[in-house]
């Protein structure tokens, strides 16, 4: 057949095609040679370079040396958690006669140099080595008796890096963690290929060099203590990452030595939904309620999903919380064992005083206020309470009544309480009265900067002058305060001061030191790093951390500036009262503060700045996860708060 012109042509561009060199080398390639590196390099005694796009360095070691006693779960903790590791452990049983002769040969051996040390009189060394050969002759028996068994293990692990240097970094921190519980490890020097080849998973040690041990020393090397976190009861808080389990965490299981959390991520990671999941989970499942100190506006939505309340604080919002309000609270005597009825005035006046001295120094937290401007402060409080009759006695917060059948403090209307207003006013007075000049300027500067909180004065932050407008009731699943319309600088971490104090008073107070009796309550404090400048706010943050749970209440708080509670050793407080820890996503420029406050491994430290959203790490006491915490459908609709996201899905 007669081919045109215009086959040939074809046929020609199509040999040519099939001459090119990349073109041949993919025909002979298979699967498993397309998608494996390029390369590797093994020709430095040293470590290996693993060829692809971004080239890899590996270098190998073997363990060396171990404690004469090892610690479960601390000997290789370390080592798996490193970071960019692989460990490859081989255990091969030794049999019953080979333990026993060579048991028989080591006892022999020590009592021969046992002998010769007791001929030299170096009594010492006599001492150590009849103990030793009494420990082998009671492995020895053990052994015969079937009560124990000896073991030959290889420890092998590769270590990964992006670089040389780094490679050489993190091979110095990781002799020098093994080293604090007395493990040594060296270099597979010249053998690091075969290194390589028995962390892979091809089940073959090429390094061989073994140590022994017995039944319950090789029970300490697998790494049983990451696998699980949580408990038997409680919410499902997210799956475990590594293990594919649910997580169930129960925030006031008996086993906490306190109900608090801290929460910490950058913006974006997760905190708020976070939250929001475990506060909707809690109080469907486990019947827990919640108050949110709402600094961004963001829980609103799930006070409406729960059938709670929203309350408003703001400027224009006719809500007022009065901070001089004062509460009853139920104190279980320690020797009897019962409940008693007490009223702490001079605890209140001490709070008043502080939250007063937070609003004296204002958002430029002058210097002019000292002692001096507290003891002002203070007395005037005190004169405001006794003004109203209210002292230790709790029947003095109640009007009295002459009507017999309204003796009982269930029937008795309480009293008003003293305001910023009036307590303006006594200021004012004693002001007048005063003849000391070392007062002089202090009472002239309160008056000066304290107007702005008066609403006689129309004062522009005069939203917690006057009675308190509502009340904090009980069996309300979520209540949510929302102060994001507040200015942020200084009203709002004043408000969270304020709030705090007042929470105290008519949330937390309120709960029975009775386990039995008291309800399970949840406080959250968010964006708590705005509180951190002021010394009054954090003192008091540190009082209600350390209080909460003899009242069954736990303290959440949630912050994205880390960097600020380590450099405020005052703050540290919260976080050493806090036995659940839970860190998502964070900045590279926060996981150093992170890692030597909690002590966290390179490996978790890695894992936190690398994570996705939702992604973290969760600390329950002594327990650790990676935890992965996705809301469901349903609750999306109300914890999401990424607006793109809410766009897309609506």
């Amino acid at each position: 057949m007669r081919r045109n012109k215009k086959q040939e042509e074809q046929e020609k561009l199509a040999s040519n095609i099939n001459q090119e060199p990349e073109l041949q080398i993919l025909r002979k390639k298979t699967i498993k040679e397309l998608i494996a590196p390029s390369g590797i390099d093994a020709t430095n005694i040293d470590h290996l370079e693993i060829i692809s796009n971004t080239t890899r360095y590996a270098r190998s070691f073997f363990v060396s040396s171990l404690p004469r006693s090892c610690t479960f779960p601390e000997l290789f903790r370390d080592m798996y958690l490193f970071g960019d590791i692989n460990t490859a452990i081989y255990i091969k049983p030794i049999q019953e006669s080979k333990s026993q002769n060579e048991l028989n040969r080591i006892i022999n051996q020590l009592e021969t140099e046992r002998l010769v040390a007791a001929d030299r009189g170096n009594i010492n060394r006599e001492s150590i080595i009849g103990q030793k050969r009494v420990e082998a002759e009671a492995l020895r028996d053990q052994i015969a008796s079937g009560f124990n068994k000896l073991y030959e293990a290889s420890i092998v692990a590769t270590l990964f890096a992006y670089n040389l240097q780094s490679l050489d970094t993190y091979t110095k921190l990781l002799a020098t963690e093994m080293s604090k519980n007395l493990v040594g490890i060296k270099s597979a020097w010249a053998m690091q290929e075969d290194g390589f080849k028995s962390t892979v998973p091809l089940m073959n040690d090429k390094i061989k060099r073994v140590h022994t041990f017995d039944r319950n020393s090789m029970a300490t090397v697998f790494p049983f203590t990451t696998s699980e976190v949580g408990h038997l009861t409680g919410i499902p808080l997210g799956f475990n990452k590594q293990t594919g389990v649910p997580v169930l965490f129960d925030n006031f299981h008996e086993s906490l030595t306190n109900y608090n959390m801290v929460i910490f991520a950058k913006s974006g990671a997760g905190k708020s939904v976070t939250m929001k999941t475990l506060i909707s989970r809690s109080a469907v499942l486990m019947g827990i309620e919640s108050l949110a100190l709402d600094a961004e506006g963001e829980y609103s939505v799930v006070a409406e999903a729960l059938g709670g309340i929203n309350v408003v604080l703001g400027p224009s919002s006719k809500t007022i919380i009065n901070l001089f309000d004062i509460e009853l609270e139920n104190v279980k005597d320690e020797i009897t064992g019962r409940e008693r009825t007490v009223l702490n005035v001079e605890n209140k006046i001490e709070d008043v005083t502080q939250a007063l001295l937070t609003m004296a120094r204002g958002s430029t937290r002058s210097e002019e206020v000292n002692e001096l401007t507290k003891q002002i402060i203070a007395e005037a409080v005190a004169e405001e309470y006794a003004r109203v009759g209210i002292t230790n006695d709790p029947n003095s917060i109640y009007e009295a009544s002459n009507d017999p059948y309204k003796s009982e403090i269930l029937f008795k209307a309480k009293k008003e309480m003293p305001t910023i207003g009036s307590w303006y006013k006594t200021l004012i007075k004693k002001a007048k009265e005063n003849t000391d000049s070392n007062y002089q300027f202090h009472y002239s500067y309160l008056l000066k900067v304290m107007k702005q909180y008066i609403r006689e004065y129309n004062g522009q932050m005069a939203y917690f002058d006057g009675q308190s407008t509502f009340e904090l009731l009980d069996d309300i699943p979520f209540i949510n305060l929302d102060i994001s319309g507040l200015e942020e600088r200084f009203a709002r971490p004043l408000a969270q001061q304020i709030l705090l104090s007042w929470i105290w008073e008519k949330y937390v107070k309120k709960n029975s030191e009775d386990r039995k009796k008291a309800t399970k309550k949840r406080v959250l404090v968010d964006e708590a790093w705005m509180l951190l400048p002021y010394p009054e706010a954090v003192d008091f943050l540190n009082t209600m951390a350390r209080r909460a749970r003899k009242r069954n209440v736990s303290l959440a708080i949630v912050s994205q500036r880390f960097q600020d509670f380590y450099e405020k050793p005052e703050a540290q407080a919260v976080l050493t009262s806090s036995d659940t820890k839970l860190f998502l996503a964070q900045d590279k420029s926060e996981i150093n503060y992170l890692k030597e406050v909690f002590k966290l491994s390179e490996g978790e430290a890695s894992f936190l700045v690398t994570c996705l959203r939702g992604e973290g790490l969760l600390k329950v006491g002594s327990d650790t996860a990676i935890i992965q915490i996705t809301p469901t459908k349903k609750e999306f609709e109300f914890v999401e708060t990424n607006l793109n996201k809410l766009v897309a899905n609506n």
